[in-house]
C-alpha cells in the first residue's frame, strides 16, 4: 500500500501497513467498496469481485481495529455473511477476540440458524425496536432502541455506553450506511474505489437513498493494486 495523501517527504511512500494507516479509529467508520462509477456491487450482485486482494486486506484491518461491526438486515438475509474471524497476525496485534457483528433490523425477521448466530466466536448482537425484541431467540443479546422503528442515535449510545463498544465500523449495506450518514452519526467514510466501470443498470448505488448533501474532508489517500483507498472525514449535516 502506497500513501499519496498526506504526501510524504520525497513523494509517495511504498510499503505502508494498512493496520498503521487506519489505526487512528474514530467513533464510527463506514467502510465500503465501490466501482469508479459508484456501484456498490459487482457483475454478480456482490462486492466480492470489486476490490480484489487489496480491498480484503483493508477490510480485515478495519474489522481488527473495531470494537463492533454494524451490518444491515438485508446483508444478513443474503446468507453470505459469516461470523467475524481474525487471521493469526491480526489477532495478535488486536490482542483480543474478533469484534462482534451487530445486526440492525427493525423486524428481526432473520434466519436464526445461520452460522452468524450459531457459530460466532464472539456472539452476534442484534439492534432492533421495542416492538420486535421478543422475536430474538433466548441467548441472543438484544439492544432495543425505539418503539416501532430503530432509533439509530439511541442504539449507538447504547452500544457505547452500555456495552463499551466505542469504536464502531459499519460495513453496510447502503441503506444502513445512508441512515447513519443522514443521522449525522458517521465520523469517517473509508471508501475503496475499484478500477472498474460497471454501468448503472440494475446496480446498487453506494448510498442510493441518501437525501442530504454531506460535505467531506479528504483525510488520507492510498493506492494498492490499482484500488484507491480514500479516508473522508464527514462534516455534520
Amino acid at each position: 500500500m502506497r500513501r499519496l495523501l498526506p504526501e510524504p517527504a520525497g513523494g509517495g511512500a511504498p510499503g505502508v501497513d494498512p493496520y498503521d494507516a487506519y489505526a487512528d479509529a474514530p467513533g464510527l467508520r463506514i467502510g465500503m467498496v465501490m466501482s469508479a462509477d459508484g456501484s456498490a456491487t459487482d457483475a454478480d450482485g456482490w462486492t466480492d469481485g470489486l476490490g480484489g486482494d487489496a480491498d480484503f486486506r483493508v477490510f480485515r484491518t478495519l474489522r481488527a481495529l473495531a470494537d463492533a461491526i454494524l451490518v444491515g438486515a438485508g446483508t444478513v438475509r443474503t446468507g453470505r455473511l459469516g461470523p467475524a474471524r481474525l487471521r493469526a497476525d491480526l489477532r495478535a496485534r488486536r490482542g483480543r477476540p474478533p469484534a462482534p457483528i451487530v445486526v440492525v433490523s427493525r423486524s428481526l425477521e432473520l434466519d436464526w440458524t445461520l452460522p452468524l448466530f450459531t457459530e460466532a466466536e464472539t456472539p452476534t448482537i442484534v439492534v432492533t425496536s421495542e416492538r420486535a425484541r421478543g422475536r430474538a431467540p433466548s441467548g441472543v443479546e438484544v439492544v432495543a432502541a425505539g418503539e416501532d422503528d430503530v432509533d439509530l442515535p439511541a442504539a449507538i449510545r447504547a452500544l457505547r455506553e452500555d456495552l463499551g463498544h466505542e469504536h464502531l465500523l459499519c460495513e453496510g449495506g447502503p441503506v444502513l450506511a445512508a441512515a447513519l450518514v443522514r443521522a449525522s452519526l458517521a465520523d469517517e467514510l473509508c471508501l475503496n474505489i475499484a478500477p472498474a466501470l460497471l454501468g448503472g443498470r440494475g446496480r446498487t448505488r453506494l448510498l442510493g437513498d441518501l437525501d442530504a448533501e454531506v460535505p467531506l474532508e479528504p483525510a488520507a489517500l492510498y493506492l494498492d493494486e490499482g484500488v484507491l483507498f480514500v479516508r473522508y472525514r464527514l462534516r455534520r449535516v
